[in-house]
């Protein structure tokens, strides 16, 4: 976008066109993009390009006699894209009837007589209280992503995340707002276009997008610039962040590949407090991107929205499948892949994922959740945080646990915020066990597991934070992996001769991060018997890192 608010002429005479932008640009051209067209309807696309562009059009200036459209037809038309802009119609003495009867008819706010000369009395001062009375009024642009869909829509509410978790600008407009009509019709699309709609900062419209396309229309990287590099990181948490810091650092050229955005669960978590060296906490947003921009400054090539679909020794590499995109292969792999929350197994539940039930903080729902209920399911660290986040923003947040005491497993300095706060109510021994509604999450159904009653309430909004399960599936038969799925490493690998794991190649035993693969290591909570906290998942990518180094001198 230019900045500087349109003003927009339309005169099918040549020679007048010219004048009237030669007039405007002289008085106002420093602050105003003045822009001439001939017709009507080329007008009305010139319109339709600047509002996609998120430019703002302060002024319409139209000549009433056109051929095929008139001056009052085309600000008839304009008043549905642009209903803001000042409307001036430029007409003759013979048509002042058309131009009074124009001001009830396209709510015309000024009309002026040709010709103009001299400008200094006849055209500026009456453009100038139209454009301050514009200006008293115009809200500041918007520069960044347009994102229009359905509040209650799963697939919007994919978009919404990982636009957020990976720091790109955007808004959201449901698209039942009158803006998001207007952007709409200004892009050509009737009802039923497949939403989301992608607005971007260059006019280009993207229908119901890929990750991996918004990815790459907002500048993300989503494919290797190279086929080989010294380490592989997969996955951006902060086992994965802390594996690519140091081992750029050290030397290692580094590729990190995450599949959705770097922070990992720890990324989505509304406030951490308890990490070294951050007396006042910070939030798992913040905390990942302080990461990442330190992992790109040592060199890190990043690459978002790719999945990876296997790692196989090769020779002396490890070749990383990528989904979509040619296979890279690197000396050295650290797999920190890291956990997600258990879906919560209730009837309905998943019906209304995106919908009222989310998984993790969603803190770019807190706005929406104001003046309401707020429902927090769990009883770890990342719930408390959620309901000491939350409460700013609702009336009530009610933190439903399964056991009989938060002490068990969530941090004391929580627990003592949680019980003092009149906001905020803890249910022990109750858990969720049915969600009903219509478009969107209505009513919850809990269940008190002592007194074993059952009770309805009124609820447009869950949050999730129960249990962990890695997504390790797609290791394959290789990795050595426990009864849950997390990935055994070192001396866990190990019989009880003190065996080596089947098709362990190599006459030593495996390093204290290694899988059952030499030379792939694992970082995080993805990795069996591991801490999980994100402290000690940084540790783990930083000896991951100095084992990697071994094992290449060694190897």
């Amino acid at each position: 976008m230019s900045g500087r608010p349109v003003l927009l002429t339309v005169d099918d005479d040549a020679s007048v066109s010219r004048a009237v932008a030669r007039d405007l640009r002289r008085r106002y051209g420093a602050d105003h993009r003045v822009v001439r067209a001939e017709s009507g309807p080329d007008a009305l696309e010139a319109l339709r390009e600047f509002t996609l562009r998120g430019d703002d059009t302060a002024l319409l200036l139209a000549d009433h006699r056109m051929p095929g459209m008139t001056g009052v037809e085309f600000l008839e038309l304009a008043m549905d894209i642009v209903p803001g802009a000042k409307r001036v119609l430029l007409t003759a003495y013979a048509d002042t009837d058309a131009a009074i009867r124009a001001i009830n008819d396209v709510d015309l706010d000024r009309y002026l007589l040709k010709p103009w000369d001299p400008p200094e009395e006849r055209l500026y001062p009456a453009l100038d209280e139209l454009l301050e009375a514009w200006r008293a009024h115009s809200r500041p642009s918007f520069s960044g992503i347009t994102l229009i869909g359905h509040q209650w829509s799963a697939e919007t509410q994919t978009a919404k995340e990982f636009l957020a978790r990976n720091q790109v600008p955007y808004r959201h407009l449901d698209v039942t707002d009158p803006a998001a009509g207007r952007l709409l019709t200004a892009a050509g699309l009737g009802d039923g276009v497949p939403l989301p709609v992608v607005l971007l900062p260059d006019g280009e419209v993207l229908r119901s997008p890929s990750l991996r396309e918004l990815a790459e229309r907002a500048g993300l990287s989503t494919q290797a610039e190279s086929p080989f590099y010294d380490l592989v990181v997969v996955g951006g948490g902060p086992a994965g962040l802390g594996a690519s810091v140091y081992g750029a650092s050290e030397g290692l050229r580094t590729l990190l590949v995450e599949r959705a955005a770097t922070g990992g669960q720890a990324g989505q978590s509304s406030r951490i407090e308890n990490y070294l060296g951050f007396p006042q906490g910070l939030s798992g947003a913040e905390l990942a991107q302080r990461a990442r921009d330190q992992a790109v400054r040592f060199g890190v090539e990043v690459v978002t929205a790719a999945e990876v679909t296997g790692i196989e020794p090769q020779g002396d590499g490890r070749v990383v499948h990528l989904d979509g995109a040619p296979s890279v292969t690197a000396h050295a792999v650290v797999l920190a892949t890291g956990v997600s929350y258990t879906r919560l197994a209730a009837r309905g539940v998943d019906d209304f994922s995106g919908r009222g039930v989310y998984y993790g903080a969603a803190t770019y729902e807190a706005v929406n959740c104001t003046d309401q209920d707020v429902y927090v399911v769990g009883a770890a660290n990342s719930a408390g945080q959620a309901a000491l986040f939350f409460r700013r923003y609702a009336s009530r947040v009610i933190v439903l646990a399964r056991g009989s005491d938060l002490r068990r497993s969530m941090s004391e300095y929580l627990v003592a915020r949680i019980e003092a706060d009149p906001k905020i109510e803890v249910r022990t021994c109750t858990e969720v066990v049915g969600a009903d509604g219509v478009e969107h999450l209505e009513v919850l159904t809990l269940r008190d597991n002592v007194r074993g009653t059952v009770e309805q309430v009124p609820a447009g909004w869950l949050f999730v934070f129960i249990g962990a399960v890695p997504a390790t599936d797609w290791l394959g038969e290789l990795f050595v992996r426990d009864s849950r799925g997390f990935v055994l490493t070192g001396l866990d690998l190990l019989g009880p001769d003190g065996a080596p794991p089947p098709r362990w190649p190599l006459e030593r035993d495996p390093y204290l991060l290694e899988s059952s693969v030499p030379g792939v290591f694992v970082a995080g909570d993805v990795r069996a018997a591991s801490m999980k906290r994100v402290a000690s998942a940084v540790g783990d990518g930083a000896m991951a890192v100095s084992l990697v180094h071994t094992y290449l001198e060694r190897s």
